[in-house]
Parts: C-alpha cells; sequence; structure tokens
C-alpha cells in the first residue's frame, strides 16, 4: 500500500496550524488476480488485427473485388458481398467510422493493451470516451442501416452480421462497464 501525505493549513486568530493527514492509496491487484483484464488483453489483441484486416480496407476506399491482388481486400469482399452490402457500397460516413477505427482506435486498442498489464489506471478515462464513442458510431448509424436501410444495403443475413459485428459493442459496453470507478485495476471487476 501506498500513501500520499495531505497537509492541510488552517488560520485560528492569526495562528497557522498544520494538520497532516494520511491517506491509503490502494495497491493495483496483479494482472494475475483480475481475471476480467486478461479477458479484456486477448480481446483487445483481436481488435488490433481486426482493424488492420477489414476496417483499413473500408477506411482507405479500396474496391472489395473477388480477384483483388490484395489478400484483405479479397476477405472484405467475402464478408460484404456475402452478409453486409452496405459494407460494399462504401459510404463517405462509413469510411470515416472505420477509417477511425482503423487509424485512431488501433492505437488505443495497443496502448489500453499495455495499461492492462501494467495497471495504468489513467487509462480509465480514454476507456470511457473510447467505449462512449465506438457504441454510438457502430449502435446507432451501422446497426441502423443495416437493420432498417433500404434494399441494397441492410443486411440479408442478420444472423451472421450480428456475429462478426456485435462484439463491437458488447466489447464496449463491457469496459465502460470495467472502468465505471476511478482505480480500476485495484479491484477485480
Amino acid at each position: 500500500m501506498t500513501f500520499e501525505t495531505n497537509t492541510v493549513k488552517t488560520e485560528k486568530n492569526g495562528d497557522i496550524f498544520a494538520a497532516a493527514g494520511v491517506q491509503e492509496k490502494p495497491d493495483n491487484l496483479p494482472l494475475r488476480k483480475r481475471p476480467v483484464d486478461i479477458f479484456f488483453l486477448v480481446i483487445f489483441s483481436v481488435f488490433i488485427v481486426t482493424c488492420i484486416i477489414s476496417d483499413s480496407v473500408e477506411g482507405l476506399g479500396l474496391a472489395q473485388t473477388a480477384d483483388s491482388t490484395n489478400i484483405l481486400v479479397r476477405a472484405n469482399y467475402w464478408y460484404s458481398s456475402n452478409f453486409d452490402p452496405l459494407y460494399q457500397s462504401h459510404p463517405l460516413w462509413l469510411r470515416f467510422i472505420s477509417g477511425t477505427s482503423a487509424f485512431v482506435y488501433v492505437f488505443f486498442y495497443v496502448v489500453l493493451d499495455i495499461a492492462i498489464v501494467r495497471g495504468w489506471n489513467w487509462i480509465q478515462l480514454p476507456s470511457v470516451i473510447y467505449a462512449t464513442m465506438i457504441i454510438s458510431l457502430t449502435g446507432i448509424p451501422i446497426f441502423g442501416v443495416e437493420f432498417f436501410g433500404p434494399a441494397g444495403q441492410a443486411t440479408p443475413n442478420p444472423a451472421v452480421f450480428l456475429a462478426f459485428n456485435l462484439p463491437y459493442v458488447i466489447i464496449p459496453l463491457l469496459l465502460l462497464i470495467r472502468m465505471r470507478k476511478p482505480m480500476p485495476f485495484t479491484r477485480k471487476w
């Protein structure tokens, strides 16, 4: 346990009195005692890979074709042509969302993984900001169009679409719950 000393000065009849208060600052739990954080470590490591494989293709606006020489484009073509026509139609707003994921969130995932391992409690606020953003940007416009959009943009297979995309809403929601209080790495949940 570490201690912080706070000195509070008060004035009474012209005299200054110092009252020293000692506050206990709890130690972080080791990672092995934080199984939920190990889960997040694994999942956000996977998110790093999926950002590179999927979101970078859409963010860069690469044409998704079956005969592309780029293996990432071909993988995205398989997914979008079978389950996600919106992803294949390249609306500008979706390119911005995917580009943010590929070129901004990916760096956050790396820092988050390091913070989880090292127990950097300052990651709490950036985690809350990230989770709120991604839940809003994925949950509202993308899911809205995929389920209620016009033909040619709505998913023909909601179950497969959800299998691929729901983790990007559920996991950030769980992270938001995990980071609900200060000093997240001092407790198991």
